[in-house]
């Protein structure tokens, strides 16, 4: 399955006004002392899915009393997380877990966060007391469409401490899926964006957690997703956020890309990091300057062209069929991003984050012509460019940092009392 750039965005309307029940950080025995009320609590799940063969990475999150689990497609692209709403749900793929059913907890239009945006051209509010409706489209011309909603997500703390706090979030009742791309096989979208409509946005207004986040996303699939900063490497490299004219989206530059030492493009460029791509996509004429790159420093002798093998644009098959990435990875030269604001900041491209192999045990290269994808002179960073490395956006500081890691265990375990709490699908799992 490839989504083609799932969810870099144009919102039409994002939360409204959420509460918190119960204090901060609150422990599973007993209510919390003032003193933990410092933005001191991170959160971590686990994270199922990878870049092939299945195109994206979800974390699965409990909503609702009871509590209900849902499988949610982790997406740096979006604010608004929704799910797959008991409405009827028109156009709504087959879904991991029944759909979410309200009861009686939509926003009105009074509510302050749904007049504080622009509100759907297609559904404007008449009355105050109208249902707050919401549109999503997507650049890859999929969207969502639905109601607001508040309800209870029980979470668990690496502390130990646990607590429910009552978030806004998207009942989705008619949804379109790109013809370009399979539905993932989730509940609905984790939108950690920096908009006020994220749930991480939320939980920072409400004091839980720092306005930080991050994902690990492993090469052999799956890796772990957290709210807060306690995961946070002292050896990450930090680059500053660039400002969006549209749009939350987190991007970085200006940056150089290098192979082997050499200049691919000189610079200037600037990349979104979306977690919602399953590829990633570089704009018209620096995707022909990579391809022809690493074309040329292809050993004909062990890998040739099948243009047949549609899997993904260009793929080149080997003496014999490849197991792993392992198998071919000496064969391409790896690439660098090299940033000119900040001494010494390098994003590492190695081979198995550019690349994917098969079924057919063909190579494909995972770097996708964006232009001809319709994001115009945008680069985006996909998940595949993703793999292996912890990625923290750090919306306090406005910064983005990024670090080699195993995304396969926690890290720090010894820190965190040799137990990593994770939420799972029917509560809190101790791992």
């Amino acid at each position: 399955m490839n989504r083609v750039c799932f969810s870099l965005i144009l919102v039409f309307l994002l939360s409204a006004a959420t509460f918190f029940q119960g204090s901060f950080c609150e422990s599973r025995k007993h209510r919390s002392s003032p003193a933990l009320n410092n933005f001191d609590c991170t959160s971590v799940f686990r994270i199922q899915g990878n870049v092939y063969p299945d195109g994206y990475f979800f974390a699965t999150l409990n909503i609702g009393e009871p509590p209900q689990p849902y499988h949610l497609d982790i997406d740096t692209g979006s604010d608004l997380t929704w799910v797959h709403c008991d409405a009827p749900c028109v156009n709504c793929p087959k879904s991991p877990h029944k759909p979410y059913k309200p009861r009686n907890n939509a926003l009105t239009c009074k509510d302050s966060m749904c007049t504080f945006l622009q509100h759907p051209l297609n559904y404007p509010c008449h009355n105050p007391s109208d249902q707050c409706d919401y549109e999503i489209e997507y650049a890859d011309h999929g969207s969502s469409l639905g109601v607001l909603v508040k309800d209870s997500f029980p979470l668990m703390f690496l502390n130990g401490s646990s607590t429910r706090a009552s978030l806004v979030f998207g009942c989705g009742y008619d949804q379109e899926i790109s013809s370009a791309t399979q539905a993932p096989f989730v509940d609905g979208v984790l939108g950690l964006a920096n908009g006020k409509s994220s749930i991480l946005s939320q939980l920072n207004d409400k004091k839980v957690t720092k306005n930080v986040f991050g994902h690990c996303l492993s090469g052999q699939g799956g890796g772990y997703l957290f709210f807060g900063d306690k995961l946070v490497p002292s050896g990450a490299v930090w680059v500053p956020m660039l400002k969006n004219k549209i749009g939350n989206h987190y991007s970085i530059g200006p940056a150089e890309l290098l192979s082997d030492g050499q200049n691919v493009v000189k610079g200037g460029l600037s990349f979104v990091l979306d977690s919602g791509s399953t590829y990633t996509y570089f704009s018209g004429q620096v995707y022909e300057a990579v391809l022809s790159t690493i074309k040329r420093n292809i050993d004909v002798k062990q890998l040739k062209s099948v243009p047949e093998d549609k899997t993904l644009p260009v793929c080149w098959k080997g003496v014999k069929p490849s197991k792993s990435i392992n198998d071919v990875k000496t064969l391409f030269k790896p690439l660098l991003l090299r940033f000119s604001k900040v001494k010494n900041a390098v994003m590492e491209m190695p081979p198995e984050t550019y690349l994917i192999v098969n079924k057919k045990g063909n190579v494909c290269l995972g770097i996708l012509n964006g232009t001809e994808a319709g994001l115009e002179n945008l680069n985006v960073l996909g998940d595949i460019t993703l793999l292996n490395k912890m990625t923290i956006y750090d919306n306090d500081k406005s910064q983005i940092g990024w670090a080699t890691a195993n995304c396969d265990r926690l890290p720090n375990a010894d820190r965190h009392r040799d137990i990593h709490f994770y939420q799972s699908e029917h509560g809190f799992d101790e791992l």
